[in-house]
């Protein structure tokens, strides 16, 4: 079977003079062009707006609109067409400004047969290279927006593995801590609430929440016997627990994505005044992160139960957090907290109680988390003994004290 050949390209004519736009439109169909023709200029945008016009071949001057008006509006509504411009002796000036203004040739009138040919055949070339090239940028556009998405996909599961993995170590820390199970998702949201009514979202928001969130990861290297004693701490004893900040901040400190939540577990235990520890920093010393992060552990401390004490409320330990504006808490921080209120604070807490897991699947969970935390951190450096996180305490045993770092039950 042959091939069928390709269909000639259109040519528009525009003219206002009839025996020249008849000439050439006789002339170039002999040369095997299909020619259609127009006595003016808005006819022409017409025209050449009703089917595929690759080629418009204009006179410069007409009556009424002129060639170069019909330039114009062909480079905005049909830019993929190209446009001869004929022109008179005199009027070569004109002709050079249409070829500024987006015009492919022009030539004088009358045209000779075979500049006529040469010149479409150029216009026509170009035009074939230009539509190449933009089929081609359409394409590697098209290509560029599927790799970006792709790239956006890959990152954001990083991502959520980066923050999967930071919810398994702290899963298996709150493990160890039995009665302090959920404190530290509270204390994120806690957290998050004051930061945003300080104004701060995005980036910093996320590096803030992960700071709150790893706050006590360094308890990992305070031994059981002093994290899990029943008794009153020994001073030396006081002094291993008071290094889980610094223990904290070496084991993460070299992470990229956490050197800022670092900065914020280092400094977790300062205090405005400058009274806390391991630093002694104080005022604007302390990360932001650190100082709305004392707020909300003091307000979660104070008003959880445990085995030894009930919570206190809500409105007492808002109080207490107020009466310690400008010593232990920043009181702009302080300001934003109380700006969320006593019921907005409850809402948080219910709102985290409502996803906790029932008891059986959280222990189950606990598990989990725990040899997920041995597999991805590699702690477990002799493979028959138990993970440095697991709990010797079995199923049963009355309940532990757990204290907080900074020398209080809790």
């Amino acid at each position: 079977m042959e091939a069928i050949p390709p269909a000639p390209p259109r040519i528009l004519i525009v003219d206002d003079d009839d025996s020249v736009r008849d000439v050439i439109s006789v002339l170039l169909r002999e040369e095997g062009y299909n020619c259609v023709v127009a006595n003016g200029a808005e006819m022409a945008l017409d025209v050449a707006g009703e089917e595929e016009t690759p080629l418009v071949i204009s006179d410069m001057k007409m009556p009424g609109r002129d060639g170069l008006w019909l330039l114009e509006n062909l480079r905005e509504r049909l830019p993929d067409t190209s446009v001869i411009m004929l022109t008179g002796y005199g009027d070569t000036e004109s002709a050079v400004d249409c070829l500024r203004r987006g015009a492919v040739d022009y030539l004088l009138k009358p045209p000779k047969l075979t500049d006529l040919i040469r010149a479409i055949e150029r216009a026509l070339a170009k035009r074939r290279i230009e539509m190449a090239r933009k089929r081609y940028q359409k394409k590697l556009e098209g290509k560029v927006r599927d790799r970006t998405a792709e790239l956006r996909s890959a990152l954001h599961n990083i991502a959520n593995t980066y923050q999967n993995t930071l919810l398994a170590l702290v899963a298996a820390l709150d493990a160890r801590e039995h009665e302090t199970s959920d404190h530290s998702q509270r204390v994120v949201s806690y957290t998050s609430a004051i930061a945003s009514r300080m104004g701060i979202h995005g980036k910093e928001m996320e590096e803030i929440g992960r700071g709150a969130l790893l706050h006590d990861i360094g308890k990992i290297g305070v031994p059981d016997a002093v994290l899990l004693k029943p008794g009153k701490l020994t001073p030396d004893e006081w002094l291993e627990m008071r290094r889980h900040p610094e223990i904290g901040f070496q084991m993460i400190q070299n992470i990229p994505f956490l050197s800022t939540p670092a900065d914020i577990v280092l400094s977790h235990q300062e205090r405005y005044d400058g009274a806390g520890y391991p630093r002694n920093l104080q005022r604007n010393e302390i990360h932001i992160g650190a100082r709305i992060f004392a707020v909300a552990d003091t307000l979660d401390a104070m008003t959880s139960d445990r085995p030894y004490r009930k919570g206190t409320t809500f409105a007492n330990a808002i109080q207490e957090i107020k009466r310690c504006a400008n010593t232990q808490f920043d009181p702009d921080v302080v300001k934003a907290f109380l700006d969320i209120g006593e019921e907005g604070l409850i809402r948080i807490k219910k709102e985290m109680a409502e996803k906790k897991l029932n008891p059986m699947q959280a222990a189950a969970d606990a598990a989990e988390s725990e040899a997920e935390l041995a597999r991805l951190t590699d702690l477990d450096d002799e493979p028959d003994s138990p993970p440095v996180g697991s709990t010797a305490t079995p199923i049963g045993a009355p309940p532990v004290v757990i204290r907080s770092a900074s020398g209080t039950e809790g």
